[in-house]
C-alpha cells in the first residue's frame, strides 16, 4: 500500500520497526562491503522519490521506500550519511517517521534528522542545511543517487538543480540498489508467494474457463475486454475464492491477450482491440501478473487450438526448455547457466527453432517487475544465491508455417513462471496454472473441415435424382466414412506395435508356482498342555485352535486346521450324531496343503462319528468348531493376502504450519470388518498421502500419492451419492480385505418412504421445503467436495509430485451407457484416461492406455443388445466383457472409441477370447505373420469386392465370398452359438447381398412403379399413414438434432 500525502492521517500507518532495524543494518552493511565495486565510491546517498502517479511505474526509489519503511513516500528526499539520516518531506510524513529515531540509532548508531517541508515552502533553504551537514561531515563527498531516475515536479527539479550544481561528486548506485534488494528475506518471500498463488489463481479459475467459454459458444470477444474483466478480477480477489485483502492487490501491468498471428514477447506488450481468433491451428497467449504489498508475480501461458504437428512440436520443446532453465537456478550457478540450459534443449530437439528463441529466459522480480541486474541472458556471470526470486520467461516469436492464412502463417508460444532460488532446488510458486501439454492443447470440432471437403466431392459426384434422396443422410455417411478411415490407420498402427511387443518379449515362463507353503500344523509342544478331561467329552480348546475328541478312553487332540467340515443329526429316539469330517490326502482341493503333502505316507483318519444323548451338547460342539474353524480360515486367508502386498512408504503426517486437506463425515467401500455399528471417519491428505479413520482405532486406511494409479471425483448427477474414488498401483489391506480400488462418499439425500402411501401435492409446503433442504444439502456436499479435490490438485500440482502425474479426473456422463460389467445392469461412464463404474461394486476401472483393441460382439440387424469385449496389451490377463448393452448406445461407443484411438472390430458372435489369446501368446510369430488382428475385419472382404464392383461398373461374383463364409464357419467352431434371429438376419444380408441393387436402385424401382400405377400425386398425410403403418405399433425411429446419429462432439484435452 503506497501512503500519499493526500491520504489518511498518519496514524492510520504503522511502521514495522523490527523489519526497518534489520533492514537498516543490511543497507549499511551492504554500502560498507561493496563500497567501491556497487556503490561507486560513494559516502553519502540520496534518494528522491518523485510525487505520486495513477501510470504503472517501477522505480529503485520508490523501492527503497517500501522496503526499508513499508510504504511509498512521494515528494520526499532521503539522505543516508555514515553518522545521520536526514528525511525531507511534509509534516504528516515526518509525524510518521518519527517513530524510526530511536530504531536507527540503535541498529546503525545514526541520527534522524527531520526536515519539514511546509506547503508555501520551495524547500531550498531546507536542501541547503542538508548540504552543510553533509560538508560538514565530509570534506570531499561523493554523493550517490540514482542517475537513471529523471526528476519530475518543481520541487524534485530544483533539488536536482541544487544537487548537481553545488560541486559535489557524484557517483550512480543504481546497481548498489539492485544488488541489496536481490536477496528476498522470508516476509518479503511471504508476500510474493501471496501474489503468485493470486496470479496462479486467476489464471487457473478464471482465465482458462472463460477462454473455454469462450470457444465452446463461439462468442466475439475482443482481446482488450478479455483483460479489462481479467484486471477487475485480480483486483477483487473474492471473486475466485482467494482470500486476500483487495487493499493489499494491485496488478504488475496490464493483463495481456494476444491471439490471430500478431504477437509480442516483450514485457511492454498490450492487448489490442483485435477478436480472439480460435478457429483451428489458432493459438492464443496470455500473461497476468500481479502484486500483493507491492511485491511482483507473473505467469504466462499459450493455448494451443487444434495444433498442426509444427505448433505442437515448437511448445513441447518450448516446455522442456523452459523446465531446463528453471532446474539451472541454484545457489552458486551463474545467472547465464539458465538461458544456456534452455538454449542447449532447443538446439538438441529442434535446432530449427533457435533463431526463434527470445534473447534472455527472464529477469529478477520483487518490488520491481524486472530487476535488471539480475537478466536470465548468456552474458550475466551474476552469481545465484537462495532467496533469489526470477520471472523466467521463456518464447518462440514469429515461428513460421506453411499456412496462407495471415492469421495463421506465424505463431508466438510463450510460457513464464514465478521461480524462488531454494536452498537445494527452485520453487516455482506459480505451479498452479498447468502448463502440460494435457492441459493446454484443445482439440475443437476436429475433423470437420475434413467432413466439409468429403461432403462437397460426394454431392459433386452424385446426379441430382441421387443428390436429392440422399439429402438427409449425406453427413451420417460422411461421418462413417470418415471413421472407418481413422480405424484403418489405427489398425495398422496397432498391428506394428503388438508385433514390435509380441517380437521383444519372446518366450516368458509362467509363474504359476505353488503358494508358500505354512508352518507345520502343532496344537500342543507337550502332552503336559493337554487340558483335563471332562467325563470324555469332546471339548474345543479355543487358546490352542484345536478339538479335542475321546478315542478309547483318550482325549486325542486334532488341530482345527484339518478339521474338513462338521455335521450334526438328530433321530426319532432323541439321539444326536455328531459327525467331523477331516481333510486326507487324495480329497478334492487338498493338492496344495503342505502339510499333507509332507506327511502323504502316513495313515489318516477321514471321518470320526459320536453319539449322544445330549442333543444341546452336540449343537454346542458343532456351533463352536465351525466358529472357530471360520476364524482360523480367516485369520490364515489375510495373512496370504498381506504376505503378497507391496511394501508401501509411510506416511508424513502434515507439521503445525501444513493443516491437512479435511473432508468430513464420509463413508468407505469396501467397509471395514466386524460386526459392530459402521461409523462414518474423516479423509485427510497430508504431505505425502491420505489418512482416513474414524473413532475407532483400528478402522485406519492410509494411501500414499506414490501407489494412487487413478482419481476419480464423480458428484451425484441422477445418483444417490458423491464419491472421490482412488484406483491404486498396488493392492492394500482395508479391514481384512485385499483390494486396488478404496473408495470414499457421502450420500446426498436420504431414501424416504411416505408412510400411509398418499401421493402429495405437487404445491405441498411441506414438500417443497422438504426439497429445497435437499437441494442445499445436496449443493453443500458437491460444493465440500468441490473445494478438497481442487485444494488436492493444487497440493499434488507442486514439484515433488510432478513425476506421479496426478490429478482427479471426472467421469463425461454425457459419453456414458448402460451395460453389464458384471452380474447386474449398470451405467459405465468414460473419463479422459479410463473407462469406470463407481457405483455399484464390484467397481469397473479401465485405463485406456492398456487397451489392446475392442471387439463389439452381437452387433447386428435385429438385435436389441450387443456387447462389448476389452483386449489388454498384456495377453495374460483376461479379457473383460460387458454385456447387454442397448443398440441405441452403438453409435456414441463407436465414436467415443475413434476419438479416443482406440482400434475397435464389430462381429456377429461371441468369441472364445481365452483360446484367441492362448493362441496368439503361444505362436506369437504365425498371428503377426497372419495379419494380425486383422483376422476380426470380417468385413475386409467386402470391401475387397465393393472397391472391384466401382472400377467394373457392375457386379462379378469370385469366390472370395465363399472363402470368407468357410473362414466364418472355423470361427464358429471355437465361438459360442448365436441365436435364431441372428441367423435369419444373416440370411437375409446374404440375399441382399445376392441381388446386388442398392437402396438407390431399389428406390427408383418403387418409384417408377407408383408412377406406373398413378400413385405418385399421394397426399404428404396418405405417405406418412402408409410409413406408419409399415412401422407398425412401434415408434418410428427418433432422428437426433443435426441429423447425426453419435454424440455430440465436445472439446477434449490431447
Amino acid at each position: 500500500m503506497a501512503a500519499k500525502a493526500s491520504g489518511n492521517a498518519a496514524s492510520a500507518y504503522t511502521i514495522n520497526l523490527e523489519n526497518f532495524s534489520k533492514r537498516l543494518q543490511a543497507l549499511y552493511s551492504h554500502w560498507n562491503k561493496f563500497k567501491d565495486d556497487l556503490w561507486g565510491g560513494s559516502n553519502v546517498l540520496a534518494v528522491a522519490t518523485p510525487p505520486p502517479s495513477e501510470d504503472l511505474r517501477y522505480l529503485k526509489s520508490s523501492a527503497l521506500n517500501i522496503w526499508l519503511i513499508g510504504y511509498e513516500f512521494p515528494d520526499t528526499v532521503m539522505v543516508f550519511t555514515k553518522k545521520e539520516i536526514h528525511f525531507l518531506c511534509s509534516q504528516k510524513k515526518v509525524s510518521l517517521l518519527e517513530v524510526v529515531k530511536k530504531a536507527a540509532k540503535d541498529a546503525v548508531k545514526v541520527q534522524v534528522v527531520m526536515h519539514v517541508k511546509g506547503k508555501n515552502n520551495d524547500g531550498a533553504t531546507l536542501i541547503e542545511d542538508i548540504f552543510k551537514a553533509v560538508r560538514s561531515e565530509y570534506d570531499t563527498p561523493v554523493i550517490g543517487h540514482i542517475a537513471k531516475e529523471a526528476p519530475e515536479g518543481n520541487f524534485l527539479e530544483m533539488w536536482d538543480e541544487k544537487l548537481k550544481s553545488a560541486n559535489f561528486q557524484l557517483a550512480d548506485v543504481t546497481n548498489g540498489f539492485s544488488d541489496l534488494f536481490a536477496v528476498k528475506d522470508t516476509a518479503e518471500v511471504t508476500n510474493i508467494k501471496k501474489a503468485a498463488y493470486l496470479t496462479s489463481s486467476v489464471m487457473k479459475h478464471f482465465v482458462v474457463p472463460k477462454l473455454e467459454k469462450t470457444i465452446d459458444e463461439e462468442k466475439k470477444v475482443t482481446h482488450f475486454s478479455l483483460m479489462d474483466e481479467t484486471e477487475k478480477v485480480i483486483l477483487e480477489p473474492a471473486k475466485i475464492k482467494v482470500k486476500l485483502k483487495a487493499d493489499n492487490v494491485d496488478i504488475c501491468y496490464p493483463p495481456i491477450f494476444q491471439s490471430g498471428g500478431v504477437f509480442d514477447l516483450k514485457p511492454s506488450a498490450s492487448s489490442n482491440d483485435d477478436s480472439l481468433f480460435y478457429d483451428s491451428m489458432s493459438v492464443i497467449i496470455c500473461a497476468i501478473g500481479s502484486r500483493y504489498n507491492s511485491y511482483c508475480s507473473n505467469v504466462a501461458r499459450t493455448f494451443l487450438i487444434d495444433a498442426n504437428s509444427v505448433q505442437s512440436k515448437a511448445y513441447e520443446v518450448l516446455l522442456k526448455a523452459h523446465e531446463a532453465a528453471i532446474g539451472a537456478l541454484k545457489p552458486g550457478n551463474k545467472a547465464s547457466d539458465s538461458y544456456l540450459a534452455a538454449m542447449s534443449v532447443v538446439e538438441s530437439e529442434a535446432p530449427e527453432f533457435a533463431p526463434n528463441l527470445t534473447r534472455s529466459a527472464g529477469t529478477g522480480i520483487g518490488l520491481e517487475f524486472r530487476e535488471s541486474s539480475l537478466v536470465l541472458n548468456g552474458k550475466n556471470e551474476r552469481i545465484l544465491k537462495t532467496g533469489m526470486v526470477f520471472n523466467v520467461s521463456l518464447g518462440l516469436q514469429n515461428v513460421q508455417t506453411e499456412m496462407k492464412d495471415p492469421k495463421t502463417e506465424k505463431f508466438s508460444v510463450l510460457l513464464a513462471d514465478t521461480v524462488i532460488v531454494g536452498e537445494t532446488s527452485p520453487e516455482v510458486v506459480t505451479s498452479t496454472s498447468s502448463k502440460a501439454v494435457k492441459d493446454v492443447a484443445y482439440s475443437f470440432n476436429e475433423g470437420e473441415e475434413e467432413e466439409v471437403e468429403e461432403l462437397s466431392k460426394v454431392n459433386a459426384a452424385l446426379p441430382n435424382a441421387a443428390k436429392a434422396t440422399l439429402r438427409s443422410v449425406n453427413h451420417e455417411v460422411s461421418k462413417e466414412e470418415l471413421r472407418r478411415q481413422h480405424q484403418a490407420a489405427l489398425a495398422r498402427q496397432k498391428n506394428e506395435e503388438t508385433a514390435r511387443r509380441l517380437a521383444g518379449r519372446g518366450a516368458e515362463g509362467s509363474n504359476n508356482g505353488l503358494s508358500r507353503p505354512s508352518g507345520d500344523l502343532v496344537a500342543y509342544k507337550n502332552v503336559n498342555d493337554l487340558p483335563q478331561p471332562r467325563d470324555l467329552m469332546i471339548q474345543v480348546d479355543q487358546k490352542h485352535e484345536a478339538v479335542l475328541l475321546p478315542v478309547y478312553g483318550k482325549m486325542v487332540p486334532f488341530h482345527i486346521a484339518t478339521v474338513k467340515s462338521v455335521t450334526s443329526q438328530q433321530d426319532t429316539n432323541r439321539t444326536c450324531y455328531i459327525r467331523i469330517i477331516f481333510s486326507v490326502p487324495g480329497a478334492p482341493f487338498s493338492q496344495h496343503d503342505q502339510n499333507l503333502q509332507k506327511f502323504h505316507d502316513s495313515i489318516y483318519v477321514k471321518e470320526v462319528s459320536f453319539r449322544s444323548k445330549d442333543p444341546r451338547h452336540i449343537s454346542e460342539i458343532v456351533q463352536a468348531i465351525k466358529t472357530l474353524r471360520r476364524q482360523v480360515a480367516s485369520r490364515e486367508s489375510e495373512k496370504a493376502e498381506r504376505a503378497t502386498l507391496v511394501t508401501q512408504e509411510k506416511l508424513q503426517l502434515s507439521g503445525a504450519k501444513f493443516k491437512p486437506i479435511r473432508l468430513s463425515d464420509l463413508w468407505i467401500r469396501p467397509v471395514f470388518g466386524g460386526r459392530g455399528r459402521k461409523l462414518s471417519g474423516t479423509l485427510e491428505a497430508h504431505s505425502n498421502g491420505f489418512r482416513y479413520s474414524t473413532s475407532r482405532s483400528d478402522e485406519r486406511v492410509d494411501i500414499m500419492f506414490a501407489n494412487v494409479k487413478h482419481a476419480f471425483f464423480q458428484p451425484a448427477e441422477k445418483e444417490m451419492i458423491t464419491l472421490v474414488h482412488f484406483h491404486l498401483h498396488n493392492h492394500i489391506m482395508v479391514g481384512n480385505k485385499k483390494t486396488k480400488d478404496v473408495q470414499f462418499y457421502v450420500e446426498v439425500m436420504d431414501v424416504v418412504q411416505t408412510i400411509g402411501g398418499g401421493k402429495r401435492s405437487a404445491y405441498d409446503p411441506d414438500e417443497i421445503e422438504e426439497e429445497q433442504r435437499e437441494r442445499d444439502r445436496k449443493n453443500k456436499i458437491s460444493m465440500d467436495f468441490q473445494n478438497f479435490v481442487n485444494r488436492v490438485n493444487d497440493l499434488w500440482g507442486q514439484p515433488q509430485f510432478k513425476s506421479f502425474d496426478l490429478e482427479f479426473d471426472q467421469p463425461l456422463r454425457e459419453l456414458g451407457f448402460h451395460g453389464v460389467p458384471h452380474k447386474s445392469s449398470a451405467f459405465i461412464v468414460p473419463t479422459s484416461s479410463c473407462l469406470v463404474e463407481l457405483i455399484e461394486t464390484p467397481f469397473v476401472v479401465i485405463t485406456l492406455a492398456e487397451i489392446e483393441i475392442v471387439n463389439l460382439e452381437r452387433v447386428g440387424l435385429g438385435q436389441k443388445n450387443f456387447d462389448m469385449t476389452i483386449v489388454f496389451k498384456d495377453f495374460k490377463r483376461d479379457v473383460m466383457r460387458i454385456d447387454s448393452i442397448p443398440q441405441s448406445s452403438l453409435d456414441g461407443i463407436k465414436e467415443w472409441l475413434d476419438t479416443t484411438d482406440l482400434k475397435y472390430y464389430e462381429s456377429r458372435l461371441n468369441l472364445n477370447w481365452r483360446q484367441i489369446l492362448k493362441t496368439i501368446t503361444d505362436d506369437p510369430k504365425q498371428f503377426i505373420d497372419d495379419g494380425g488382428w486383422e483376422f476380426l475385419n470380417l468385413e475386409a472382404s467386402d470391401s475387397d469386392s465393393d472397391h472391384s464392383q466401382e472400377s467394373d461398373q457392375g457386379y462379378e461374383p469370385s469366390d472370395a465370398q465363399s472363402e470368407s463364409v468357410s473362414e466364418d464357419d472355423d470361427e464358429d467352431s471355437e465361438s459360442l452359438v448365436e441365436s435364431d434371429d441372428d441367423e435369419e438376419d444373416e440370411s437375409m444380408d446374404g440375399s441382399e447381398e445376392d441381388e446386388g441393387k442398392t437402396w438407390e436402385e431399389l428406390e427408383r424401382e418403387a418409384s417408377n412403379a407408383d408412377k406406373e400405377k398413378g400413385n405418385e400425386s399421394d397426399s404428404e398425410e396418405e405417405r406418412k399413414r402408409r410409413k406408419m403403418k409399415t412401422f407398425g405399433k412401434s415408434r418410428p425411429p427418433e432422428r437426433r438434432p443435426g441429423g447425426g446419429g453419435s454424440l455430440a462432439k465436445k472439446a477434449r484435452f490431447r
